[in-house]
C-alpha cells in the first residue's frame, strides 16, 4: 500500500471528502457493525439503515442548531430539482422573488417559472457577479409567497456573509436559501429562514443526497399537479422513505456530520468546537488565498472583498495563454481540479470544510513558484 499524501482536490463539486470519514466507509463496506450486510445492500426500512438514519438527522440538527419546528427532508435530484420541487410546494402559483447574484439562482428563477410568477427583485448583472445587491436596494414585492436567494454562488465566487433581514426590508414572505456549496460550513441564522436546501456534494458527501430543511408551517401546500415523491408534507409525514432514498450517500452524509461534531480549533480566544471550529478554518484558508492572490502583482480575484466567498475561489493569471501551463504544473504537484468554470474562464479553488490549511498553504506555495517563473 502507498504510503504517499493524498493530492489536494479543489474540485467545486463532488468534492474532497474527510479521510477519517473515508476510511471508516472502506473498514464498514462489506460488513456494517457485525449485520453481515454493507450499507449499500440494506433495506432502507431495516433497523440497521433506520439507525443509521436517525443518528444522522439527529447530529445535523446539532451540528447546525436546527430548531425543532424545521422538518429535515433527506431527497433527491440535487438543487436543480429543488428549483421546481420548492414552486410546486411554496408558491401556491402566485408570486416569488428572486435575487440574482449568479449562474445558480439565475437558474433558479428561470426553472420557476414554469410553476409560478417569478419576479427579479434585485440583481448584480450589471457588476458581472462580482458584487452583491444592497439588501435596502431589493424590489420585494407585497405579495410574494417567498423570497429566493442563492447564499454561496458557487461558479461566481459570491457569498451573503449575513442573511438578509426580510422583516426589516418590509416583507412578511419567507426567506429561501440554495445553500448548497457552504451548507456546514457556519452557522445560520435559522430566525430569518423559512427554507434552506442543499446538494451533498460540496460539504456533506456524494452526489444523490439532497437536503431540504424547511419550517413545518410551510408543508403542505403543494400544487395539485406537484409529483407525490416531490410533495414535502409526503416526505416529511414518511420520514424521507416514500421512496427508496440515496441510502449510500445518506450513510456519509452522516458519517461526515460525526467528523464535524468532533473538530477542534484552538484560538487566541480558547478552543472552539464543531461548527464553529470549522468556521474558524474556513476563516483561515480563506484568508491565506485571497491575501496572497490580492498582494501577488500576479493573480487577480474580480469579487468585491465584502462578499467574497470562503468555499469557491476564482482567480485569473495575467494571460490566459499560461492557463494550460498552470493547470500541467498544479496537476504534476497533486493539486488537482483547479480549472475555472467555463462560464466564468481563469481558475477556481474550492476550499470546503475537508480541505486541510495544508493544502491551501500547498496551493500558495505552489502560485509563488509558478509566478516567479513565469512572470
Amino acid at each position: 500500500m502507498s504510503t504517499s499524501p493524498r493530492p489536494f482536490n479543489f474540485s467545486a463539486g463532488p468534492a474532497t471528502l474527510p479521510e477519517e470519514v473515508l476510511q471508516q466507509a472502506a473498514g464498514e463496506m462489506l460488513d456494517w457493525r457485525g449485520s453481515g450486510m454493507g450499507v449499500m445492500e440494506m433495506s432502507h426500512r431495516g433497523k440497521e439503515f433506520t439507525s443509521i438514519a436517525e443518528q444522522a438527522e439527529a447530529d445535523l440538527r446539532t451540528l447546525l442548531a436546527i430548531p425543532s419546528h424545521f422538518k429535515v427532508l433527506f431527497m433527491q435530484g440535487g438543487a436543480i430539482a429543488e428549483n421546481a420541487i420548492i414552486p410546486m410546494n411554496l408558491s401556491r402559483g402566485g408570486v416569488v422573488d428572486h435575487v440574482i447574484t449568479g449562474s445558480w439562482s439565475q437558474k433558479s428563477a428561470k426553472e420557476a417559472r414554469k410553476y409560478c410568477t417569478a419576479k427579479v427583485a434585485a440583481s448584480n448583472e450589471a457588476d458581472h457577479h462580482t458584487t452583491l445587491p444592497a439588501y435596502g436596494s431589493w424590489q420585494l414585492s407585497d405579495d410574494a409567497t417567498y423570497v429566493h436567494v442563492c447564499s454561496n454562488e458557487t461558479i461566481h465566487g459570491v457569498e451573503m456573509h449575513a442573511l438578509p433581514d426580510l422583516a426589516a426590508l418590509g416583507s412578511t414572505a419567507p426567506l429561501v436559501i440554495d445553500c448548497s456549496s457552504h451548507i456546514a460550513s457556519r452557522p445560520i441564522d435559522w430566525s430569518r429562514i423559512g427554507l434552506a436546501y442543499a446538494g451533498a456534494q460540496k460539504n456533506i458527501g456524494p452526489s444523490g443526497l439532497t437536503l431540504v430543511i424547511v419550517r413545518e408551517d410551510l408543508i403542505g401546500h403543494a400544487l395539485p399537479d406537484t409529483p407525490s415523491a416531490f410533495d414535502y408534507k409526503v416526505v416529511a409525514d414518511n420520514g424521507s422513505m416514500y421512496n427508496t432514498p440515496p441510502t449510500y450517500a445518506w450513510y456519509i452524509a452522516g458519517l461526515v456530520f460525526q467528523w464535524a461534531l468532533k473538530q477542534r480549533e484552538v484560538t487566541p480566544q480558547g478552543e472552539l468546537t464543531g461548527l464553529a471550529a470549522i468556521e474558524a478554518r474556513n476563516v483561515a484558508k480563506a484568508r491565506l488565498l485571497y491575501d496572497y492572490i490580492d498582494g501577488s502583482g500576479y493573480y487577480t480575484n474580480k469579487v468585491a472583498p465584502d462578499c467574497r466567498s470562503r468555499m469557491n475561489i476564482p482567480f485569473f493569471l495575467p494571460d490566459d495563454d499560461l492557463n494550460a501551463a498552470f493547470l500541467a504544473s498544479t496537476q504534476a504537484a497533486g493539486l488537482l481540479q483547479l480549472k475555472g468554470h467555463k462560464s466564468v474562464g481563469g481558475m477556481r479553488a474550492s476550499i470546503y470544510n475537508a480541505m486541510p490549511l495544508a493544502g491551501v498553504q500547498a496551493l500558495v506555495d505552489h502560485m509563488k513558484q509558478f509566478a516567479a517563473s513565469h512572470g
